[in-house]
């Protein structure tokens, strides 16, 4: 079955969700868990009637704190966003842990100086401090610990969060795919931390591709692995072999520096960046960015460990153990269009998926493929078609018209790659 809808250039969608960049929206904050929302643990953080000046967040980064473009730099600036929106002082009140590696003991180290520095809520942003976390949130009860990207949590004293970044990169696809029309070059490149080992890199590929092949069904999208969440010299080296030995006009990234967007300019091609806008690092190549807006969700964590009544109380507060938003909530988006790089139409394209996946009509891991076409006059048409979801060993993952594949399984166990990767 199929089913077409047709988008005029003057009714296309105009949603924040996607020109938003990391500094987000406050409104939206309290509403970004899938769980629950903080809100109704109290705002008189806000509305000044409790004195909060004593708070102190305490923060581990894999990166520098100075960092300017990437994933730490996009978690701090989500903290100090988030920290002045609540009417407190990032230079007094935030204690920072930083180039911490994802080594048991190193963490536990920068737990223990943050908890002396009384710091009352820790953010580790790495997936590897997570056992370090989960032992310290029991060694310290009365603190509050939160965890980007894992799974542990506890009933009281910790949690975790992440998002739906495959939502943001399927859009960045759009982008990625129509530039791929324009130039008539069908390889695209992705330089990746890692591939099938970990769903989070695993769900970004394949919303990316799928994306891609929404808009340009001959691309194929060839995958290199870093084995490393961030190693510039070969961010660099791999989106160069990409270009040179396999032809791709389009590199994308799941990595920490702007080095892939770097080299794509470098090479006369274009790019899709991640984390953070990365046009500044190379504005002729630099098509958009998958974003996290992570202010949504410290924001929202950190009221809630204001004013819940202590770190008991905090997986309450939260609404349970596991935080999950998306393009509803803003906690994911992208970065605002590159105009003198992407091509025409990719605006009305992105806010007519948009629409789609905010509505809840329809998601990405579905067994419904989207078809866009971009004409002349600017009219979107966006074909939806009931389609079995396959991977590229030819495995049927979601029947024709199948429901979308489960949260548990985007965030945890996707292992295989859909039909159109290919691991360079």
């Amino acid at each position: 079955m199929k089913k077409i809808l047709a988008l005029a250039l003057a009714c296309a969608m105009t949603l924040p969700l996607v020109a938003c960049g990391s500094s987000g929206s406050n409104s939206s904050a309290g509403s970004a868990s899938s769980a629950g929302s903080a809100g109704s643990a109290g705002s008189a953080s806000s509305t000044g009637t409790t004195d909060n000046s004593d708070f102190k967040v305490g923060a581990i980064y894999i990166n520098s704190k100075n960092d300017t473009t990437g994933y730490t730099f996009a978690h701090n600036n989500g903290i100090v966003t988030a920290m002045e929106a609540l009417g407190l002082d990032p230079a007094t009140q935030l204690v920072i842990q930083d180039e911490i590696p994802e080594d048991y003991d190193q963490v536990a180290t920068a737990v223990d100086t943050l908890v002396g520095e009384g710091c009352n809520i820790i953010f580790g942003i790495s997936f590897g401090y997570m056992d370090a976390l989960a032992d310290k949130a029991e060694e310290y009860p009365d603190v509050m610990f939160s965890h980007a990207t894992g799974y542990k949590s506890n009933e009281t004293n910790f949690n975790n969060y992440f998002g739906r970044a495959y939502q943001a990169r399927y859009l960045s696809g759009i982008a990625a795919g129509l530039k791929s029309l324009e130039t008539g070059n069908n390889n695209l490149g992705y330089v990746a931390a890692y591939g099938t080992e970990y769903a989070e890199t695993c769900s970004g590929i394949n919303g990316f591709t799928l994306g891609v092949q929404a808009v340009n069904p001959d691309a194929t999208v060839y995958v290199k692995e870093l084995g490393a969440w961030a190693d510039e010299v070969n961010e660099s080296a791999f989106a160069k072999e990409l270009i040179e030995s396999y032809g791709c006009g389009v590199i994308a990234q799941h990595c920490d520096s702007a080095q892939p967007q770097i080299a794509a300019q470098d090479a006369g091609v274009f790019g899709c960046g991640y984390n953070s806008d990365m046009t500044a690092d190379a504005p002729n190549a630099h098509l958009t960015a998958a974003i996290w807006n992570w202010n949504v969700y410290y924001q929202t964590a950190i009221e809630a460990a204001m004013t819940c009544g202590g770190a008991e109380n905090f997986v309450t507060a939260m609404g349970g153990p596991a935080y999950y938003g998306g393009l509803k909530e803003d906690f994911v988006a992208v970065s605002p269009l590159n105009e003198a790089t992407v091509a025409a139409g990719t605006q009305e394209a992105i806010d007519a998926v948009t629409q789609l996946i905010v509505s809840g009509e329809w998601d990405v891991f579905s067994g419904v493929k989207l078809h866009l076409t971009v004409a002349e006059d600017g009219t979107v048409t966006l074909e939806q078609e009931d389609a079995a979801l396959v991977d590229n060993a030819g495995n049927e993952i979601v029947a024709a018209a199948g429901p979308s594949v489960e949260d548990g399984v985007i965030t945890g166990t996707m292992n295989y790659f859909v039909e159109g990767v290919k691991e360079a």
